[in-house]
């Protein structure tokens, strides 16, 4: 049995989770008790962690909260490692500093400045909130993604995860002959406030820029310190222990679309990363390397600069040049040379390998663009792949927004592309129903 009490006193410990009265009532969650059992069953979950039927509980007592759950035989060594690791986000070192960074932020009018007001068309009046990311892996994650912040809806539904972002993204992985989707789900937001967004307006409504990022959760004066401390935590788990880097950081923001995550990382590691012509440090897409996320840091970090994970259904477009973004096809090229460098990741780890970020780009911009760099149209010499950015594409293209879910599966969208994509495979045609068959 695995027991452990949660750091801090009752109530620290129910801030660093949603309220249960501001969740939406179809969620079913009343009380924190079972907001807590259920993002810890969710972590466990997503980290492939067995546990006995009905075992997982959560115990209200005068210290706090604490969790007790039953490994099946196997997993007791990663349920020892899961513990661990939950209460070391938990901590003040790590949460804690997300709640700080929060209360300093409401003391000023950078808070919710436009509170009462809705800045989109489904989310109601603006609201902020801390929001945390629960519910993932924590202990067999195979790397980390680093992104701008949380939509209210993942507060409101208790559910960080449940949303188009990551089901395209683990489209993605499957894509690429990844089958171990979830242990790529482990994200941080360089602004953790859950607040309007979610793909609607957010370039009019971007109340969360690169500097109040800085100034609440990375400023060492003030001791506000959250991202680069829970980057720390994230990207070296237990189970990486013995590997001489840490595990991938993919940071996730197009050019256009939502580039908060990239621009953050570009001020915070100028010093580190290539410059342009003009000497300005430069976070392009598709580009990789090596930081060493403190000064101090045991190991390095290997990145690689990405796509926000749904820029390409937001603001992909057929073009007449698919060397460029917008272009949906140099959109989906590129997603997938980010989602195979992170399953390379794994191989080399897996394999007892090294692993060199710059050749692992050049393996996957081979397959997908046909040539050792992603800066040309993509190109993948594998028939096979050059149909699977045309299916993506029109899944992409092909969007209801009232499922709000791609109009066709992945064999659909195939099943498309095969009638009408041409012999180049382009995914730039109607829509609509093609045949009585489809």
């Amino acid at each position: 049995m695995i027991e452990y009490l949660l750091p801090g006193r009752r109530g620290y410990q129910e801030k660093l989770y949603p309220n249960p009265l501001l969740l939406k009532p179809d969620v079913g969650l009343k009380t924190f008790a079972e907001v807590i059992a259920h993002f810890t069953a969710s972590s466990l979950a997503q980290d492939g962690i067995a546990i006995k039927p009905d075992s997982l509980k959560v115990i209200r007592g005068e210290a706090g909260y604490r969790i007790r759950f039953e490994p099946m035989v196997g997993f007791e060594s990663q349920a020892e490692q899961f513990k661990a690791m939950h209460v070391a986000m938990l901590d003040e070192a790590h949460f804690g500093l997300a709640l700080k960074g929060a209360d300093a932020c409401k003391r000023t009018p950078a808070w919710n400045p436009m509170a009462g007001f809705p800045v989109n068309r489904s989310d109601g009046p603006s609201e902020w909130l801390p929001c945390l990311p629960l519910g993932m892996p924590i202990a067999n994650q195979r790397a980390v993604s680093l992104m701008h912040y949380p939509p209210i809806v993942a507060y409101r539904t208790a559910d960080y995860l449940n949303n188009m972002t990551l089901r395209r993204w683990a489209q993605l992985l499957t894509c690429v002959g990844n089958q171990e989707t979830s242990l790529y789900h482990s994200i941080l937001d360089v602004n953790p406030i859950a607040a309007p967004g979610s793909g609607e307006s957010e370039y009019p409504n971007d109340y969360f820029p690169i500097n109040l990022t800085s100034q609440f959760f990375d400023d060492e004066k003030h001791g506000l310190t959250y991202v680069r401390s829970m980057l720390e935590l994230m990207l070296n788990p237990p189970a990486n222990a013995s590997n001489p880097l840490t595990l991938p950081l993919l940071v996730c923001g197009s050019p256009l679309y939502d580039p908060q995550a990239p621009g953050w990382f570009r001020t915070r590691y100028k010093a580190l990363l290539p410059k342009d012509q003009n000497g300005s440090p430069t976070v392009e897409v598709l580009q990789v390397g090596l930081v060493r996320l403190n000064p101090d840091s045991p190991k390095q970090t290997p990145y690689m600069i990405a796509n926000h994970m749904i820029a390409a259904g937001v603001t992909g477009q057929c073009t007449s040049d698919p060397s460029k973004i917008p272009n949906i096809q140099k959109y989906e090229a590129q997603d997938l040379v980010a989602a195979t460098w992170l399953s390379l990741y794994a191989d080399a780890v897996a394999h007892g390998k090294a692993f060199d970020p710059q050749a692992a780009k050049e393996a996957a911009c081979m397959r997908w663009f046909g040539a050792p760099n992603g800066d040309g149209a993509p190109n993948p010499p594998d028939p096979n792949d050059r149909l699977t950015i045309c299916a993506l594409a029109q899944m992409d293209l092909c969007f209801d927004p009232v499922k709000i879910a791609p109009m066709y599966t992945f064999e659909e969208a195939s099943a498309r592309c095969k009638q009408a994509g041409g012999a180049n495979m382009s995914p730039c045609f109607d829509c609509k129903p093609l045949s009585a068959s489809l």
